[in-house]
């Protein structure tokens, strides 16, 4: 509603300035300004028929001038509702009976209610806890109070909270591969590194010397990079050579979401706030071509026969983008879950279903691609 009435404004301000006459707020404080005049007078028994009548003419050329000002942003209005149209030309599907149930009504009050938590709307997930039917264990909203105070010790170049938080969780970073711990640890070894002045490579050495060594063995060639851009400080010798994306801010701020992916994997949630999604595939158009699908589908029934799949294209961002896009070049068949991608020992490959067919007596595969043959049972499933 604060969005819409800033916009309006600027349209106003706008029109104002297009019109050359005083704007909506300046005519109303000028006719309260005559108003209250009046009342005095009135008061003080000395108002005449005179100003009685200037009073009447003074309110009817400010409510004219309002008129005038709001014919322009009527219009600027009228136009951006034709724009939206235009852009969103089909309407979302109704289904309307969605969430009769109370069990679909509790998942979406309870979705909401995480979107507030996990968004650090702290105030408004009580405010909405209180009006609903749901409760969130206060375990549940301690975490996510505990994410938002570590985001913002990030936020302001605090890496200490969110480095406990690994330390305590080492075990399923590591299990996750996650490069967290070592990321921080970067971050505060090149911050310790541009912020002599002047240069002072010493502090930044002692302290990769005993918080980074740990990592060289996974993260070899990232530690030689960091040990050697110590040669081109200082900081503007450094962003003009070949390790000028370690003086890249950039470097600091991937920080938070990465930690924030990290803690939510650790909750079993997803990294992305829970109505991102909804918002991306309705204003995206998704569920719109996902309706027509369904409706083709429902009237050509003998025409498609996967029912876990729609034969249509669905536009999604690249992060929501959750199932394989591999096609065999051999089938030109999109993988599926039942028919998966396989690498076999040349590096090249094909679909399972594929891989079955080349198959050779002995259960070796000879490579459509190239002379290499193996056995089948050492190639490996992709995952993309």
């Amino acid at each position: 509603m604060d969005a819409s009435l800033k916009e309006l404004a600027k349209l106003e301000k706008l029109a104002t300035a297009k019109g050359g006459g005083p704007s909506i707020p300046n005519t109303l404080d000028s006719l309260l300004q005559n108003l209250q005049q009046a009342r005095d007078a009135v008061e003080a028994s000395d108002l005449s028929p005179e100003q009685f009548i200037a009073l009447a003419q003074t309110i009817e050329a400010k409510k004219k001038e309002i008129d005038e000002r709001q014919k322009e942003v009527y219009s600027s209005t009228s136009r951006f509702g034709k724009a939206l149209d235009k852009r969103f030309s089909t309407p979302l599907p109704a289904y309307s009976d969605l969430f009769n149930s109370e069990e679909s009504v509790a998942a979406l009050e309870r979705t909401i209610a995480l979107h507030f938590l996990r968004t650090g709307q702290f105030e408004a997930a009580q405010t909405f806890l209180d009006e609903s039917n749901i409760t969130i264990p206060p375990e549940t909203r301690a975490q996510f109070e505990e994410l938002h105070r570590i985001l913002k010790a990030l936020r302001a170049q605090d890496i200490s909270p969110a480095l406990a938080w690994a330390k305590e969780h080492r075990d399923f970073l590591n299990a996750r591969s996650s490069p967290l711990e070592f990321h921080l640890h970067r971050s505060q070894y090149i911050r310790l590194l541009l912020s002599a002045h002047p240069p002072d490579p010493l502090p930044a050495i002692r302290y990769a010397r005993t918080c980074l060594q740990p990592f060289f063995a996974a993260h070899e060639q990232e530690m030689l990079r960091l040990m050697t851009c110590v040669a081109f400080l200082p900081l503007a010798k450094l962003q003009v050579s070949a390790y000028a994306d370690l003086a890249s801010p950039k470097l600091h701020f991937d920080l938070e979401p990465l930690f924030a992916k990290e803690y939510c994997a650790s909750l079993g949630m997803s990294r992305q706030v829970p109505l991102r999604v909804v918002g991306d595939l309705g204003g995206g158009g998704a569920l719109a071509r996902i309706e027509k699908g369904r409706k083709v589908m429902r009237e050509r029934k003998s025409e498609w026969s996967q029912k876990d799949e729609l034969p249509i294209e669905i536009p999604l961002p690249p992060e929501n983008r959750y199932h394989s896009i591999f096609a065999c070049p051999v089938s030109k068949e999109q993988a599926t879950d039942q028919n998966p991608p396989m690498m076999m020992m040349c590096g090249h490959v094909i679909s399972k279903d594929s891989l079955h067919k080349l198959s050779k007596a002995g259960g070796r595969v000879k490579c459509p691609y190239c002379p290499s043959e193996a056995p089948m049972s050492l190639t490996l499933r992709v995952y993309f």
